[in-house]
């Protein structure tokens, strides 16, 4: 419980002490944000400082790496023992995502600023290099093992925990292939749907906050009541549960912090650098606490942002006519009206109702089981 709390504080402080000098730096370097002609009422927004997302990266690099520190400090244990007992393979597996995908969003943002559009990457750039760091994260998670001989990531498909649904059946090099391609859907689900949520200030970090504060808790419940605690039919048999908890909170952490800087009026954004690697760290922790289909109620307000794109573009082609005035959906309410502080507001608590029901399907589950 200490190692989570001095994680998730200890990035929230970096976060917030150290994005105003990214900013002053972003700034002389001329690294600003490039609007779409289409949200003229957005042009106000052009040349804001972009990239914010190395920040919550790097902040979410120490907190973990920090709350191990202090906790040996704090112990008289020595550095060494504590990178060989305290660091998993899992939450290392985590910030792989969040740092490969972090990597493909900030190739976007910079191809932004150096053509100076609002376009960055292709589409089939992007996906190339979401297909790359999916496939090295889901060989690793599924071939490495821990000191207990658990791999981190399952072959079955899993809701609020591993269901029946198991592909293993179709043999190891099969399975492999395709819990590869559906770990692709997940990963690439969850950070395009980051991606598109992030459209207007704080929307997104603040949203990504309590997704992050609900893998906290699931994982550190997972923990009390893991197989090698509590054995029974209730036991969740997820490798190293606990700290993926200190992952969660201290990338939960660094957004908070972040989002000192990126509330309304935001000084900086966080670009698809930001965006792109926070998807991809919930969907490695949906994969790695065998919760992957639970990430769609959590991550509701992602989900829902996405539909609207999905509707749009298939009512167009399909019938000619918008169901939106424009999508993603927060646009479409910025174009009826509301103001970009209401609108916010209103999306986070939609959020915050996914997760409450998010929260209690996996609680009612652990009841009823």
């Amino acid at each position: 419980m200490i190692n989570v709390l001095l994680a998730g504080g200890i990035s929230m402080a970096v976060a917030l002490l150290c994005t105003k000098p990214f900013i002053a730096l972003l700034v002389r370097r001329r690294y600003g944000q490039f609007i779409h002609d289409d949200l003229a009422h957005h042009q106000v927004k052009r040349g804001k400082p972009t990239m914010g997302g190395a920040v919550i990266i790097a902040a979410a690099f120490v907190g973990y790496f920090g709350s191990h520190a202090v906790l040996a400090l704090l112990t008289g244990t020595g550095a060494l023992t504590v990178i060989h007992n305290g660091i998993s393979l899992s939450a290392l597996l985590v910030l792989f995502l969040l740092t490969g995908l972090g990597l493909v969003g900030f190739l976007d943002d910079y191809t932004k600023i150096r053509k100076e559009r609002s376009l960055g990457l292709t589409g089939r750039q992007k996906l190339i290099g979401q297909a790359l760091v999916t496939v090295i994260f889901t060989l690793a998670a599924l071939l490495v093992t821990n000191e207990q001989g658990q791999s981190p990531a399952s072959t079955a498909v899993s809701f609020v925990r591993d269901t029946a649904v198991d592909l293993a059946f179709a043999g190891p090099v099969v399975a492999a292939l395709l819990v590869i391609a559906w770990a692709g859907v997940l990963i690439a689900g969850a950070s395009n749907g980051v991606n598109l949520t992030d459209g207007l200030d704080g929307l997104a970090t603040g949203a990504s906050v309590m997704v992050f504060g609900a893998y906290t808790l699931i994982a550190m419940w997972q923990y009390n009541q893991g197989c090698s605690v509590a054995p029974g039919p209730r036991c969740y048999d997820v490798a190293d549960a606990l700290d993926l908890a200190v992952i969660a909170c201290a990338i939960g952490g660094a957004c908070f912090g972040f989002l000192w800087w990126n509330a309304s009026p935001a000084e900086i954004i966080m670009g698809d650098t930001g965006s792109l690697s926070l998807g991809g760290a919930l969907a490695g922790l949906a994969i790695l606490t065998h919760t992957q289909l639970l990430l769609v109620v959590l991550g509701g307000l992602f989900v829902i942002v996405t539909a609207s794109v999905i509707i749009q573009v298939a009512s167009f082609k399909l019938t000619g006519r918008r169901v939106f005035r424009i999508a993603p959906l927060h646009h479409h309410f910025e174009m009826v009206g509301w103001s970009e502080v209401t609108i916010v507001a209103r999306f986070w608590i939609i959020a915050g109702i996914c997760i409450t029901a998010g929260l209690a399907l996996f609680y009612a589950e652990w009841l009823t089981t």
